[in-house]
């Protein structure tokens, strides 16, 4: 598997770790409905392997995928770690069965969500630890309290923040800086359009999740057109729009399959026209 991927270019997290743009998400290394381990083991290792050796070194997963299984799959498979390998994980969801997901943000539970993904990945530090969602029932200061400290002992080095708005960014940055938001955002799916401007402003990285999806029927059609073109498949396309659409964008898609991150990971190699970028914006 090549790296020409790499085109895609990088950015620095936290204005200091550099990555290329074009990583890779685990969460869909979990049994059906995010729940329980891969159902093939030895595969899904292969494939996080074929990405670090084809150049990836950005990988997101989260405590709560399987629950344990995800973080416990990327140390098996990648531990000892490459130096300039970041991986990224998240805490604040509880897991009671497939497909269900309960948001706890109770600062006892964000304390040994820490604790337990720096176990399960076998790491001394988590380079970058994101909040995967804010518990209306507590203040989002007491919430990031034992990321504060956690910080503070040298086992967080950089925070971000999943599925917020402006205003939750700006007031969790009071509390400690954020270097990251991860919201859903896709060619179809322009919500965020405003958190994505915000946080290129404030040199933060934006990593969408479901970045594959295509859109409604209409774009879809729009999109076929451009991938022939480009003699490239749509879910290419789509990640060559979002790579283009703003340059603190890190991409994330994920993969069971070989074929499938090879793929992806050819998706960094389209340069759209300005005239196609637009035809999709």
């Amino acid at each position: 598997m090549n790296n020409d991927h790499q085109q895609a270019g990088t950015f620095r997290i936290g204005g200091e770790i550099e990555i290329n743009r074009l990583g890779y998400g685990g969460m869909q290394l979990t049994g059906q409905g995010v729940w329980g381990d891969a159902p093939d083991r030895e595969n899904a290792k292969n494939v996080l392997r074929a990405a670090v050796d084809a150049g990836v070194n950005f990988i997101d997963t989260a405590d709560s995928y399987g629950p344990h299984t995800n973080e416990v799959l990327i140390a098996d498979a990648l531990s000892p770690y490459p130096d300039d390998l970041l991986i990224a994980t998240k805490g604040g969801f509880e897991r009671t069965g497939p497909n269900q997901w309960r948001v706890n943000g109770h600062p006892e539970h964000i304390r040994q969500a820490i604790d337990g993904s720096l176990k399960r990945l076998k790491k001394d530090v988590i380079d970058l630890w994101q909040l995967h969602r804010i518990d209306s029932r507590f203040p989002v200061e007491e919430t990031l309290g034992p990321v504060v400290d956690a910080v503070k002992a040298g086992k967080i080095r950089h925070v971000g923040l999943s599925e917020v708005d402006v205003d939750q960014v700006k007031r969790a940055e009071k509390t400690i800086p954020i270097v990251s938001v991860q919201n859903l955002y896709n060619l179809g799916n322009r919500r965020w359009e405003d958190v994505l401007d915000y946080t290129l402003a404030r040199g933060m990285a934006f990593i969408p999740w479901y970045p594959l999806a295509s859109g409604p029927e209409k774009l879809k059609h729009k999109i076929s057109g451009i991938a022939e073109k480009h003699h490239a498949t749509t879910a290419q396309i789509a990640l060559a729009w979002l790579l283009q659409r703003a340059p603190n964008i890190l991409l994330i898609p994920g993969t069971s399959s070989l074929k499938h991150l090879e793929e992806n990971l050819q998706g960094g190699n389209i340069r759209l026209s300005e005239a196609d970028f637009k035809a999709l914006s």
